[in-house]
This record gives C-alpha cells, sequence and structure tokens, in this order.
C-alpha cells in the first residue's frame, strides 16, 4: 500500500541529507499517516480512511461531511 493520503492526496517528498562537511545524500520525507474509521450519517455507514494528520484536523474542524463533498468535487472517491 502506498503511503498516500486518501483525502488531500499527499506523498512523500525528497531531499537531501546534509552532512557536517556538506555531503549531500538523498532522503524521503514521509507523510504522517494514520487509519481512521468515521461514520457519515447521510449514508448511515462506517468509512476507513487512511489519511494525514493535517487531514484529520481538517475533519474535526469542517466534519467528515463537508470534507467528503469537497474531495468528491476535486474528483477523489471513496
Amino acid at each position: 500500500m502506498s503511503k498516500v493520503c486518501e483525502l488531500t492526496g499527499k506523498k512523500a517528498q525528497f531531499g537531501n541529507n546534509v552532512s557536517f562537511s556538506i555531503n549531500k545524500t538523498r532522503r524521503r520525507f514521509d507523510v504522517n499517516l494514520s487509519k481512521k474509521r468515521f461514520y457519515i450519517p447521510e449514508e448511515d455507514r462506517w468509512v476507513t480512511l487512511r489519511i494525514s494528520t493535517r487531514a484529520l484536523k481538517t475533519i474535526n474542524k469542517k466534519g467528515i461531511s463537508a470534507v467528503l463533498k469537497e474531495a468528491k468535487q476535486k474528483g477523489i472517491t471513496i
């Protein structure tokens, strides 16, 4: 399973490790993902999503229904 947020589409970024002698080696910055179950009252069902912590904070602020509606407008299906 890839490390991509199912709502926002966030994925790993790449950069450099820089040592004291300024040698650069490639590294990756992974997304902080967590698996969470949400209840959708409109559809009367539970949905399990792998989402980033940023998306989780957005859901806590706006609600799962509003966030799913925005995701469907962007073309993300769940």
